[in-house]
Order: structure tokens, then sequence, then C-alpha cells
């Protein structure tokens, strides 16, 4: 791993990100491009756009020009906090900050296309405004875990040192591209790994060639793991099993097997992000 990508808002959550993403850089060397996205769509609201039409064009321009400077402050506040939090952990040289207008699906994309490149994207999984609706996921994340090529690691609320790591993998096209990446990374190297199959209704045989699967390719990359097959509804028994044995985080595939593609990533997926209280690492 060369370069993540941290997305931040200023928000407490992007600062738990920005933790975790300095705790990525520490063992992996990455160099960190912090991005900080302004989405001057918000700012043209039917009001605003009504005291356009009412005063004329000069009154409209001369408040949207006001705004953006906010906008400029505002990065500029969001860049110096996370320039600190690097240089506190001697990683100030690591660091790059970016301030760019737009759609922070589109940005990323191009982050991911462009000269910067990115092997994996953090951010929290719910940003500005997340008191207002402390249940709902953030509304940029699904765009971003949709659009990227690269895995992404949805942080929390708050920050704790990742040991132990569930893998919950199902045999789907996404888990078989986490355990490629798993082989080949040095991020999950030393932790505490445990890897997880869920057999629903009579599907527990299933699970236990799942099971072997992964455990088969893990020791061809020399990686320990602790096998473990579930029963039960998919949530309910990684949850529980997340939560009993206090791992740090839980990565799986964006997408199950047997679950269609859609506009939104897996149903599973997006309710075991709001229902676990640990960082979750997708890969698409």
């Amino acid at each position: 791993m060369k370069r993540l990508l941290l997305c931040t808002d200023g928000s407490a959550y992007s600062g738990v990100a920005t933790q975790y993403a300095i705790w990525v850089a520490q063992r992996t060397r990455a160099q960190v491009n912090a991005l900080y996205v302004s989405d001057l769509r918000s700012y043209e609201a039917p009001f605003l756009m009504d005291l356009g039409a009412s005063l004329g064009a000069s009154p409209y321009t001369a408040v949207m020009g006001q705004l953006e400077e906010i906008e400029k402050q505002k990065a500029e506040m969001i860049a110096e906090y996370t320039q600190r939090m690097f240089e506190d952990v001697e990683l100030g040289k690591s660091l790059s900050f970016h301030h760019e207008t737009g759609l922070l699906v589109d940005v990323v994309e191009d982050f991911e296309q462009g000269k910067h490149g990115v092997d994996l994207v953090v951010m929290g999984k719910r940003g500005e405004g997340s008191e207002s609706a402390p249940d709902h996921l953030g509304h940029n994340l699904e765009r971003v875990v949709r659009a990227s090529n690269q895995p992404c690691l949805v942080t929390n609320r708050e920050f704790r040192e990742i040991k132990r790591v569930v893998f919950a993998y199902d045999g789907g096209e996404s888990c078989l591209k986490v355990l490629d990446w798993m082989v080949c990374s040095s991020l999950m190297k030393g932790l505490d790994l445990h890897v997880v199959c869920v057999g629903e209704g009579h599907g527990k045989g299933e699970a236990s060639a799942h099971l072997k699967e992964a455990m088969n390719a893990l020791a061809v990359g020399g990686i320990q793991a602790h096998p473990q097959v579930l029963t039960g509804d998919v949530e309910d028994s990684i949850e529980h099993y997340v939560t009993t044995n206090k791992a740090d985080l839980l990565v799986m595939g964006a997408y199950g097997h047997s679950r269609i593609r859609q506009l939104i990533i897996g149903s599973t997926t997006r309710e075991l992000i709001r229902r676990c209280r640990i960082p979750v690492l997708l890969y698409r």
C-alpha cells in the first residue's frame, strides 16, 4: 500500500477517520492525501435563487462569493487540524491536503484515476449533521463505496487501536478480492484474524466449504486465522460474534455473492455498518 485517500469534512466522525488513517500510515508507510470537498450546490437553495431573481444578479453573486470564502476558510482550518494530528505522531511529511469543489464521489474517482492514485479510501460512516440523524449513514458513503475500485475503510465514532479482525467471508466475488488483498497487503500482518462464514437454514455445509476455501488461500499467503462457522440470521450472527469477541475491525465484501448488484451497496453490508460500532473495511 503506497497511497491512501482520507475524506474529511471537519466533523467528529472525520476526526476519528483521521486517527485511523494515521494508524494505517504507521503500519504501511503510505502517503496520505487528505481531501475536503466543498459542494456548493448546497448553497443553491431556493431562497438564494429567489434572492437573485428579486434583487438582481449582483447581490446574488456577492452572496455566493462570501459563501465560497467561508468554504475556503473552513478548508484551511481542517487542513491545519489534520496537519497537526499527523505532526504529533511524526508523520507530517507523509500528508498532503487538497481542497476541491464539486461532488465528493467525482473527486474520489478523479484521485483514483489521476496522478495521485489510491490504494485505500478512508472515511467516516457519517459526516456533518450526524447528530440530527444518528441512525443513518452519511449520504456520501454509499456513493463512494459504489464508485471506488479500491477498498474503503468506513470508520466509527470512537478510535481504538486495531488488534483483532473479523473477516466475514461468503465466497462471493467481493470477498475473493479481499482474500487477494489480504495476502498482498502488509496492513493485516500480525493481527489476530478471525474468519467467519454464516450458514443460513440448511447452508451450514456450504458455509464450511467456503470457510475451508478462505483458510487455504490465507495459508498460502502465510496468514494464520481462527475459522468459525456461524448459524442463523447473517446480520445478527456477525454482529454477535464481533461484539462477544471484542473485535476492532470487520472486513467484508460490499456485495454478497447471492445478491444482485444494485445502485446501493448490499443490504447486509449496509446494516452491519450501521449496527457495528467498529470500523468496517469494504471491498467492492
